[in-house]
């Protein structure tokens, strides 16, 4: 740090302070806690297009056999 520095000048090198984008209270969840989260929605939506698929493909085979 420069002693004869501006007063907005003494902020820089390994002394500035560091941004933070998220205040520490507001997050106080883990990386691995929200990737876990996130794991955990994708696998219900798989689940949910699932179901749709195997409800749709019963529907059809129902209807072909009405058809017959």
């Amino acid at each position: 740090m420069d002693p004869y520095a501006k007063p907005k000048e003494r902020n820089v090198g390994a002394d500035r302070p560091k941004i933070r984008h998220f205040p520490q209270a507001t997050e106080a969840r883990t990386r691995r806690e929200r990737q876990a989260e996130r794991e955990a929605v994708a696998a219900q939506r798989r689940a949910i297009k699932k179901a749709a698929r195997r409800d749709l493909k019963q529907q059809l085979l129902e209807e072909l056999e009405e058809s017959k």
